[in-house]
């Protein structure tokens, strides 16, 4: 009896450290650098709306081919933790198909995403522009890439890179450890949400709060429908259409805010 309790305490301890290290290489160290993106922010003169949030810029102005060899690095140096996750979880012989990250029932997966993103795109959208006009949130800038043939292709992969990274391990990877952990569904629930919210952080409060509201309803899908195929799916679609989107009517519709 002993002997099985000392083992379930190794268990839990290697998962404990196990989950630590998958957040300090992905979103976790992503929510601290947000947090001190925030402080700059806030302890720099002028209001937040002032600042620009930039989300996908160039790393080589007027270099076109060296800028997409370094988009295409970092978008493929970004997906590195969820091969780590998928790694894990193989090895307890669950895999991607335990969080319902697999190729079951696509369409499915793409039609409630869709649902999902046509609700929370135009709820997103009016409380961002409301926020900023509070002055909550820093001017978020979703690309600035130049106008070169790879512009939308990158956007696209940009935006699926985010929604897997984010969906498989702050929903999928990181619920199933802390249920394992002994935490609560509601413990983790907030855990999971904190978390996203957290690494917006550096967009203003508004960013902070609209993902955590964001993460909530993810969690509340992803219990009720045991995948996090349709959240990848709904994230995406979201991405694709702010980076998409921002890069067609950006200076051509007077609502859209730029710097």
């Amino acid at each position: 009896m002993a002997e099985s309790f000392a083992q379930e305490a190794v268990s839990r301890r290697i998962l404990r450290s196990e989950t630590v290290l998958v957040l300090a290489l992905s979103l976790g160290a992503s929510g601290v650098s947000a947090l001190i993106s925030f402080v700059g922010s806030l302890t720099k003169p002028g209001g937040l709306k002032e600042q620009a949030a930039t989300l996908n810029s160039s790393y080589a102005p007027g270099r076109p081919w060296l800028d997409l060899a370094w988009q295409l690095f970092g978008i493929a140096t970004a997906l590195v933790p969820v091969a780590l996750v998928a790694h894990l979880l193989m090895r307890e012989g669950a895999g991607l198909r335990a969080i319902g990250f697999d190729r079951t029932g696509p369409w499915a997966d793409l039609g409630r995403g869709t649902m999902v993103a046509a609700g929370i795109g135009s709820a997103g959208l009016a409380f961002y522009l409301v926020a900023r006009a509070a002055g909550f949130n820093l001017t978020v800038v979703p690309e600035s890439l130049p106008d070169v043939w790879w512009k939308f292709p990158v956007l696209i992969l940009s935006a699926l890179q985010n929604s897997v990274v984010e969906e498989v391990i702050v929903v999928g990877y990181l619920l199933r450890r802390l249920g394992q952990l002994g935490w609560t569904p509601m413990a983790a629930l907030v855990a999971s949400s904190v978390l996203r919210g957290s690494y917006h952080l550096y967009q203003g409060i508004g960013g902070f709060i609209g993902n955590m509201v964001m993460g909530v309803v993810f969690v509340l899908l992803y219990r009720r429908w045991g995948r996090v195929g349709p959240l990848v799916a709904a994230h995406a679609l979201l991405d694709i259409g702010a980076f998409v989107g921002y890069a067609l009517l950006a200076g051509k519709v007077g609502w859209l805010p730029t710097p």
